[in-house]
C-alpha cells in the first residue's frame, strides 16, 4: 500500500512541476501513477490534499533536519552547527530537487495553505537559524551586523538553485538538477559564510 501512495506522490511531483497544479487533472495523476482514482481519494482525499501533503511533508523534513542539528549545539560550536545545517539541508534538497523546485515556486503565492506553512514551518526555520547565528555572534565566532539579514541571505542562497533554476541554467549555465552542480553550489554557500559571517582567526604574534 505504501508503494501505491509513493507512486501517487512521485507522479504528482512530476506533473505539478511540468504542468502546474491547476493544469493537472486527477485522471492524469492516476494514469501517471498507474493507480485507480479511488486510491488518490483514499490517501489524500483529493488533489488539494495531495498538494498540501507535498508542501507540508517537504518542510516538515527540512525543519526536522534543522531542529536535530540545533539540539546538538551545546556540544558543538555555532560554526560547526551552521556548517552542518548547510551540509544536511543541501543534501536533503539535492535528494528531493524536483520537489524542492515545485515547493519553492508554490510558496511565492499568497494562499491560505502558504500562510499556514509560513506560520508553522518557516517560523521555526527562522528560529533555528537565528538562534545559531546569535550564539555564534555572542561567542565571537561570527560577525553578524544584522542577524535577520543573515538569516534571509542564508535562506535565499539555499533556495536559489530551485527557485531560480531557469536563471542559473540560462544565464550562468549551471544545470541545477545535476548532483555535481548542487555540490558545487554548496561550496559557494560555505565560501560566503567564511568570507561574510565567520570571524577571521587571529595570527599569533611571533616571539622575537
Amino acid at each position: 500500500m505504501e508503494k501505491t501512495k509513493q507512486r501517487i506522490i512521485d507522479a504528482a511531483i512530476i506533473l505539478f512541476t511540468t504542468k502546474g497544479y491547476d493544469g493537472t487533472s486527477i485522471r492524469e495523476l492516476s494514469k501517471k501513477a498507474n493507480v485507480n482514482v479511488g486510491h488518490i481519494s483514499y490517501y489524500f482525499e483529493n488533489k488539494a490534499g495531495l498538494h498540501e501533503h507535498l508542501l507540508s511533508s517537504f518542510f516538515d523534513q527540512y525543519v526536522t533536519i534543522l531542529e536535530n542539528v540545533y539540539k546538538r549545539m551545546p556540544a558543538i560550536s555555532a560554526k560547526e552547527c551552521i556548517l552542518e545545517c548547510v551540509e544536511k539541508t543541501m543534501k536533503f534538497h539535492r535528494e528531493n530537487r524536483q520537489l524542492a523546485r515545485y515547493v519553492y515556486r508554490e510558496v511565492t503565492l499568497d494562499t491560505m495553505l502558504v500562510r499556514e506553512i509560513m506560520s508553522t514551518y518557516l517560523t521555526k526555520e527562522k528560529y533555528y537559524y537565528k538562534a545559531i547565528l546569535e550564539k555564534g555572534h555572542k561567542a565571537k565566532e561570527f560577525i553578524v551586523p544584522s542577524v535577520l539579514l543573515a538569516v534571509m541571505q542564508l535562506k535565499s542562497m539555499i533556495s536559489t538553485p530551485f527557485l531560480q533554476s531557469q536563471y542559473l541554467a540560462e544565464v550562468w549555465h549551471i544545470m541545477p538538477y545535476e548532483t555535481s552542480a548542487i555540490d558545487q553550489y554548496e561550496k559557494v554557500i560555505v565560501q560566503w559564510l567564511e568570507q561574510s559571517i565567520f570571524t577571521k582567526p587571529k595570527l599569533d604574534r611571533i616571539a622575537l
